[in-house]
């Protein structure tokens, strides 16, 4: 009896599988981390294996099934989600002829070359997409015409990653527009590819496949796929989506309006926004929403985990010494410090991500300014809870700028995931900063659930993606903002505002070495 949803995630870091019952509870899971390798002589790139990845995510369907005691019998559906922007190239016989992971940064003089053709040419195509070149599929198809002629002539189809394993399993090239709309040449308002995009990169419109929507039964699980992944013949493979799209999915936002930072290695603020608006300053990534009839608005905090840990890693080795001893958290014991400190965090100033600006896309050097070298107000933990702050200020910048060219009223609770989520002081800094009710999920795996619910619709089990997400979340607690803290914060925002913006002339002028700049940028 097919009872089980499965789900294949083939993120940046990891490949996984997820094993999901009937009610959205996940009850089996395998991970393998893998790596992304660059290619003899290409600077900055970063090729997708797709025959080690296959090999991989074969290895962790098995574990998953093993881990909960099913076979492929057991599961009714199939789905999958990625990473985003990665994309693979098809010949003739449907095999993969190249593919390049979502950093890959190999294009920078492409981009630089085709911002400038006219002043305009980047914007005609966001005002369509949504995007920027710096993350596009247009400037890696012209480095792969003008640097790998053969390779580009052998091209017939493109997909995203999470396209290739239906593919894979199917045998049928689609994509859908969640994850396709990162790529730079799908239509935000039709869901289609854009003839007039596509035109103006002189591509072959043929090169673009069939666009399904997400909870979308694509096809079924082929003999050849069956033998490989242990997989029932015939099983249903139901398009699922990019990321962060299926994450919103699983974390229930799927309404108008509904907004959420993601708390990870970087941060993304997302906002529901409806079709037909894009951002005039091209400072906000805007993306096809899984959900039909809906974009979503994003914004990236870069390096907003990374920060955290080399803080730790860098300055705390006795919290992570006394963390090893008694079992508990290293970060769990610096927060201890940082509630020790007054909101405001003693004047300090962080300077690491931006606000988004994704026509411009650069950052600051990472710096801390309005440092004291009185240890009882510069110390761990006034350092630690200031990085915190910081991170609830830009995320409150950029759901700001989404709601002035949204115009959308996203003053409803917020959904904070990730790891931060799980800090005690963390979530509270957001409420207070933001202004907003925090919603804190329970589940760990929010792009695998929105997977499971793709999944479930797609066989019946509920009748819109919509439904089925707001079936599958599962709360754990709110946060509620502390009023008292919202005129200091909107001050130390103000302030912030001024210094990255004389850190970022300290960069233009040579002094400073930039934290990250966007191909071409």
């Amino acid at each position: 009896m097919t009872t089980h949803l499965l789900v294949i995630d083939a993120g940046t870091g990891s490949g996984r599988a997820v094993v999901f019952d009937r009610e959205g509870n996940q009850i089996g899971f395998a991970q393998e981390e893998w790596r992304h390798l660059p290619e003899a002589g290409v600077p900055g790139s970063m090729s997708f294996d797709v025959a080690a990845a296959w090999a991989l995510l074969r290895r962790c369907i098995g574990k998953a099934l093993a881990a909960c005691g099913l076979a492929g019998r057991d599961i009714a559906a199939v789905s999958s989600t990625s990473m985003r922007e990665a994309i693979v190239l098809y010949g003739d016989d449907g095999r993969e002829v190249w593919a390049v992971a979502n950093v890959d940064s190999r294009s920078g003089a492409e981009v630089a070359e085709l911002k400038a053709r006219s002043a305009d040419f980047e914007r005609d195509f966001y005002e369509i997409s949504g995007e920027t070149f710096a993350l596009g599929a247009l400037p890696r198809l012209n480095w792969l015409r003008r640097h790998r002629p053969e390779t580009f002539a052998k091209a017939r189809s493109i997909s995203m990653i999470n396209d290739w394993i239906g593919a894979r399993l199917t045998g049928e090239i689609t994509v859908e527009p969640s994850n396709a709309s990162t790529n730079g040449l799908l239509d935000l308002t039709t869901r289609q590819w854009s003839d007039a995009l596509v035109a103006k990169a002189q591509l072959d419109r043929s090169l673009f496949p069939r666009v399904v929507e997400p909870a979308t039964v694509v096809g079924r699980v082929t003999r050849a796929a069956a033998d490989e992944t242990g997989l029932a013949e015939g099983t249903p493979f139901v398009a699922g989506g990019g990321d962060v799209q299926m994450g919103s999915v699983g974390l229930g936002v799927v309404a108008p309006g509904d907004a959420a930072v993601l708390g990870g290695t970087f941060w993304q603020q997302v906002v529901n926004i409806p079709p037909g608006s894009v951002d005039r300053t091209m400072r906000v990534r805007v993306n096809s929403a899984a959900v039909g009839g809906m974009n979503q608005a994003e914004a990236i905090s870069f390096f907003v985990g990374l920060t955290a840990r080399w803080f730790r890693d860098a300055f705390c080795a006795e919290e992570m010494k006394a963390a090893a001893a008694s079992g508990r958290d290293a970060y769990d014991l610096i927060e201890d410090l940082a509630m020790q400190v007054p909101a405001g965090a003693n004047g300090i100033i962080p300077v690491f991500s931006d606000a988004m600006d994704f026509g411009n896309w650069y950052h600051a050097a990472p710096s801390l300014l309005n440092l004291s070298i009185d240890p009882a107000i510069a110390n761990k933990g006034s350092i630690f809870r200031a990085i915190q702050e910081n991170a609830a200020i830009v995320a409150a910048v950029n759901l700001a700028r989404v709601e002035e060219f949204a115009r959308v009223d996203s003053s409803g609770p917020l959904t904070f995931a990730g790891g931060a989520s799980k800090g005690r002081l963390w979530p509270q800094i957001v409420a207070d900063v933001t202004g907003r009710q925090l919603r804190i999920p329970k589940v760990r795996e929010a792009t695998a659930l929105g997977g499971a619910a793709a999944a479930a619709c797609g066989i019946g089990q509920f009748a819109s993606l919509q439904e089925a997400g707001a079936a599958f979340v599962r709360w754990d607690r709110t946060v509620e903002p502390n009023p008292a803290n919202r005129a200091l914060y909107d001050e130390a925002r103000g302030r912030w505002e001024v210094a990255y913006a004389a850190q970022r002339k300290l960069v233009d002028a040579g002094v400073t070495t930039t934290m990250w700049r966007a191909p071409g940028t």
